[in-house]
């Protein structure tokens, strides 16, 4: 039996699936099922009334069988579902609830005088409130059937008077009824188990998706955090080289003073000393003098700019700043790397315009963009132009447009270039990031859209669209 019901789709073989599908199912909504059971009780009792109006003297033990079944049976039977320990015991309860009725109702026909006449409809109220009100499995409403059945068929057989074909009518009503009732409720169970399994499948196919975005937002913040440190270390080196230089001369300017001091040193404590020999060696010292601090001043403002563009792209605070100042001093601090690519930077933007925003991830953004126009679009280093153009298409945005004259984008690549890993610098050690970033940084830190405007041929054209409150 078991396995036919496995077959018809009206049981789980997973025991632990099958559980949790009668807690929900049998147990799911157990105050509506205690108001249909306080409803069937009052009904069960109330037909007391039908008694009275055609058999006034038979009411009293009619309401005693009826409402002593309603009363002492089925309302403590309610209640005891109310009670936490007796909830596992539902599915039980409400057999019990339903074939205690069943099997007392044909022993009131014994008291009526009209007999079994009125058996079927009465037995067939019961039917019904049973396979619509409560939520019985296919299998306690069997169990209904059968005793009911068998209860009414044990009364037939007490009864001293009956009519011809009376028991033949109310049986094929009955079991009409039971066969209707029990098609009902397995096709009820069957949907209630397919719906079950579906909202089961997308309870988990939700959680692998969740868990899939959390893993995506853990991998893409390490990504970002991986792509920052990438820039310094370029920013690194390319202030590194820019700083060699002043620092080389200050090194070779302070040696040459050293032996010029050292020269004066011994002349002056020789038996003579020149006047314009002096005059020519403080003269010396005085320009190596200037030299040097002018050097050291060069490094010192370079070393300067590295720490605020360090700080440029590690600021995660929003902030209000005005744009074109910003541009200026970002352009300015990266400079010292991208004169080392050849690349002039020329920034076009309106002055007054305000953002309430995220300065280090617009930092990041532009610095992905800027590098990667010195990596790729001149790879041969003789330099060119990198131009950045603001607009405001309306008062509660702005545009920034960055764009060169390199050597432009591969048609076949355009539609892929803000995806991971896609770079057209494999061999020259790019991992493909940069833009896949920018384009995740624009579009969830700054809430606005970071799209390619580049057609074929030479030059790229990247367009920023961000509000100006983020």
């Amino acid at each position: 039996m078991l396995a036919l019901l496995i077959r018809l789709g009206l049981r789980f073989e997973d025991r632990i699936e099958e559980r949790r599908f009668v807690d929900q199912y049998v147990r799911g909504s157990l105050g509506w099922t205690q108001i249909a059971m306080l409803l069937g009780a009052a009904t069960y009792a109330g037909y007391t009334l039908w008694d009275w109006v055609l058999y006034p003297e038979v009411v009293p033990i009619t309401l005693a069988i009826r409402g002593g079944t309603a009363v002492f049976i089925l309302l403590p039977l309610t209640a005891l579902l109310s009670r936490r320990w007796m909830k596992p015991w539902a599915e039980t309860i409400f057999l019990v609830y339903c074939v205690i009725p069943g099997c007392i109702l044909p022993s009131i026909y014994h008291v009526l005088p009209s007999g079994f006449t009125f058996a079927a409809p009465g037995m067939m109220m019961i039917i019904l409130f049973v396979s619509t009100m409560l939520p019985l499995r296919i299998g306690s409403l069997a169990i209904f059937c059968l005793l009911s059945w068998v209860a009414l068929l044990v009364a037939e057989s007490f009864a001293t008077t009956m009519p011809t074909g009376l028991s033949f009518i109310n049986h094929s009503l009955v079991g009409n009824a039971y066969a209707l009732s029990l098609y009902a409720v397995a096709a009820r169970e069957y949907r209630a188990r397919r719906q079950f399994r579906t909202s089961e499948a997308l309870q988990r196919e939700k959680e692998r998706s969740e868990k899939s975005l959390r893993d995506l937002r853990a991998t893409q913040e390490q990504l970002v955090q991986a792509e920052k440190l990438a820039s310094l270390g370029q920013l690194v080196a390319g202030v590194a080289h820019e700083v060699s230089t002043p620092l080389g001369l200050a090194l070779t300017t302070s040696t040459a003073m050293q032996t010029d001091l050292q020269t004066m040193a011994d002349a002056l404590g020789g038996a003579s000393v020149r006047r314009s020999d002096l005059t020519k060696g403080i003269d010396r010292l005085k320009q190596g003098l200037d030299l040097t601090f002018d050097n050291l001043h060069r490094a010192s403002e370079m070393v300067h700019s590295f720490r605020q563009v360090a700080v440029h792209q590690a600021d995660e605070d929003r902030r209000t700043f005005e744009l074109k100042d910003w541009l200026s001093e970002l352009m300015s601090k990266l400079g010292p790397l991208l004169s080392h690519h050849g690349l002039t930077v020329e920034v076009r933007c309106p002055a007054g315009i305000k953002l309430n925003s995220y300065p280090g991830a617009l930092a990041q953004v532009i610095s992905n963009l800027a590098l990667n126009s010195a990596s790729h679009a001149y790879p041969d280093k003789r330099g060119g132009r990198f131009v950045i153009t603001v607009s405001q298409p309306d008062p509660t945005s702005v545009r920034l447009v960055c764009a060169d004259e390199g050597v432009g984008i591969p048609e076949e690549l355009q539609a892929q270039i803000f995806d991971p890993f896609v770079t057209t610098g494999r061999e020259s050690g790019h991992a493909g990031l940069g833009l896949h970033i920018a384009f995740n940084l624009v579009a969830s830190s700054l809430n606005g859209r970071l799209r390619l405007e580049s057609t074929t041929g030479p030059g790229t054209q990247i367009a920023i669209e961000i509000p100006l409150q983020a």
